[in-house]
């Protein structure tokens, strides 16, 4: 799969296009070609390598044998160079002793379907063809496309489908020809990632670990691949959620990936606040101030949830530490009061209560949402005082009230040493599934000085908190599982009941590294770096939580993205975990909490950005971190 939104390619490794499943080039989520067939000389191309060779582009190679009598070996190669942009390279290098004399012939169709009825089995038959400039061209109520070639065909049959040229290879000679495909009316694919004002900064990372490098350069890759500009406001940009199936926004996965991706700049976190500012509820009413955000599936224990809630939250944390991370004052203070409605949202949808309670009458009051709740209130809290704002020490009230009280209801006593409640049923009942979930619990947000904010745990809770994230039921030897191995309703390929997600566990191995639980932080971190492996370091959203065993690989999810924002932006975090960068750039401070045990051996981290500059980092093989580039006057904390 080759990625550049709104651009997409998605073929086997076969290299053909046979307009089977959901093969084809991509443009706004439109099949804008499905088949793309060559023959050489009456035959196909033997496959012999497929390689993703950027998160844009992928190179098929394939051999036939073309002299008579030239016994087993193929003389003639074909290479297929395919952009996610609509165009694709085919050449021929011949390797024949004499002059070779190649038909070739490319078989063109599309059915011009959008991309949800393929996948639902409802894209219908391919369109009849006309001749058109150098190509062919296809149309339907919907659109129409193009493709052209160069150099032009020397025969084009619209009845068949069909390009056809005929190329004389001298010996050691090569021909090629280019295919442009183009939904008509729109100009070439113009990826974000790919131009010069791209929101992400081109990081890079070296160590004793081989896998760090390839996991921080195709995360960069893909999160690059996947920004989309808002149509109205072109210089703000976002996130897709993921490809092939979610390739707009997903509002709190926007919010989080940008959030998680903030050592790579706060250009994105800006493009994504403004963008969702503008969806904003406006107006009296129980929704004033929520950003909006689609229902979501929960697991087998808890009905569907709504993201909408988490977006509200998620944004004055996302601006907070943006802050911190050097967002400049005049953004900040463009933003703050979209983030200032989001708090009081938060304080209006509270009341005299304690918890947040699910949006939808009769919902449960939900763990991960006090979470998110909590960490919303103390960093919105600090940012209305930076702000010289009112409304810091009601939230902060608040916090302290919440975290009383969730110490005493959410907690469920066992032979075990207790556990943390995943919800709350109106009846008061608790809901004791252990899940992923519960790692939010960790992910109390940055404070000034490179502190973190107090959690909703106490001590003792969030040690065994963190022993239950390192236990086998939980941690299944490539991730975190969604729903802990031994509960009930477990499905090790289920969304939320058991398959491991990427993001949870970059957040659980960044909230135990921060609380000091290494062991169990590492364990998590080598996990999801074994599986990176095993997936050419392109990590899906999503993977089978099946156990890890000796020679045993990750089972890929069949629904999953890959790539996905939240996946690419975890391997960011991931990594920038291992060297603990906490900044605070209006105090002109940045301090480092390494891991100590430096489970990777040495690490080092450039082209980040603190404060506005480039920011590089080194961690040795004894846990001891160096500040190798940084922006002028930007101290070392404590």
């Amino acid at each position: 799969m080759s990625v550049a939104l709104p651009g997409l390619a998605i073929s086997t490794d076969q290299g053909q296009l046979t307009g089977q499943g959901l093969e084809g080039f991509y443009r706004a989520g439109r099949r804008v070609l499905s088949r793309c067939q060559v023959r050489i000389a009456g035959r196909e191309p033997l496959a012999v390598q497929a390689l993703t060779t950027a998160a844009d582009r992928a190179r098929f190679v394939g051999t036939l044998r073309a002299s008579p009598g030239a016994g087993p070996d193929p003389d003639v190669v074909v290479e297929r160079t395919r952009h996610a942009d609509g165009t694709e390279r085919i050449t021929l290098h011949s390797a024949a002793p004499r002059p070779l004399r190649l038909p070739v012939e490319v078989a063109l169709g599309t059915d011009l379907a959008d991309l949800g009825a393929i996948a639902s089995g409802r894209a219908g038959r391919e369109l009849p063809a006309s001749v058109h400039d150098s190509g062919l061209r296809w149309s339907c109520a919907d659109g129409s496309a193009s493709v052209t070639a160069d150099p032009p065909p020397t025969d084009a049959l619209a009845s068949a489908g069909l390009l056809r040229w005929e190329f004389e290879l001298p010996p050691g000679g090569t021909a090629s020809v280019e295919l442009r495909i183009r939904a008509d009316g729109a100009g070439p694919v113009r990826a974000v990632g790919r131009s010069a004002t791209s929101p992400l900064s081109p990081a890079r990372a070296t160590g004793d670990h081989l896998g760090v490098r390839a996991l921080l350069h195709t995360s960069t890759e893909d999160l690059q691949a996947l920004l989309l500009r808002d149509p109205a406001h072109p210089s703000d940009t976002h996130l897709a959620a993921g490809v092939p199936w979610r390739c707009g926004m997903a509002p709190a996965e926007a919010l989080a990936a940008a959030r998680m991706a903030l050592p790579l700049g706060t250009r994105l976190a800006v493009g994504t606040l403004r963008t969702l500012a503008r969806t904003q509820y406006p107006g009296p009413g129980s929704q004033s101030g929520m950003i909006p955000g689609p229902r979501r599936d929960a697991g087998a224990h808890l009905p569907p949830r709504c993201t909408g809630t988490e977006a509200t939250l998620l944004f004055p944390v996302l601006l907070a530490e943006a802050r911190r991370w050097g967002l400049p004052h005049r953004e900040t203070e463009e933003l703050l009061p979209t983030a200032e409605r989001c708090l009081t949202w938060l304080r209006t949808a509270v009341g005299d209560g304690t918890y947040l309670c699910d949006p939808h009458p009769g919902g449960p009051v939900r763990c991960e949402t006090q979470a998110h709740a909590h960490r919303a209130a103390l960093l919105g809290a600090d940012l209305l005082d930076a702000c010289r704002r009112p409304g810091g020490a009601e939230l902060r009230q608040w916090a302290q009230k919440l975290r009383t009280a969730f110490r005493e209801d959410f907690w469920v006593e066992d032979r075990g040493g207790g556990r943390p409640a995943a919800a709350r049923a109106p009846d008061g009942r608790l809901v004791s599934q252990l899940g992923a979930p519960a790692a939010h619990l960790l992910d109390t947000g940055l404070l000034g000085g490179g502190e973190q904010a107090p959690g909703l745990l106490d001590r003792v809770q969030t040690e065994q908190l963190a022993r239950l994230l390192g236990s086998p039921a939980l941690d299944s030897g490539w991730g975190l599982r969604g729903l802990g191995a031994k509960e009930a309703g477990y499905n090790p390929f289920g969304h939320r009941s058991g398959a491991v997600r990427v993001q949870e566990t970059a957040v659980a191995v960044a909230g135990l590294a921060a609380a000091g639980y290494e062991k169990e932080a590492v364990s998590l971190l080598r996990g999801v770096l074994a599986a990176a492996e095993s997936f050419g370091h392109r990590l899906p959203e999503m993977y089978a939580g099946e156990q890890r065993t000796d020679g045993s690989a990750p089972l890929p999810h069949p629904a999953a993205c890959r790539p996905s924002a939240t996946a690419a932006a975890a391997g960011v975090l991931l990594l920038t975990t291992l060297v603990g960068i906490r900044p605070d750039a209006p105090a002109r401070t940045v301090t480092l909490r390494p891991v100590r045990s430096a489970p990777l051996g040495e690490i080092g981290l450039t082209g980040l950005r603190v404060a506005g500059a480039p920011f590089s980092v080194r961690v040795s093989r004894l846990g001891l971190a160096m500040v190798e580039e940084a922006a002028d006057g930007l101290q070392l904390g404590a």
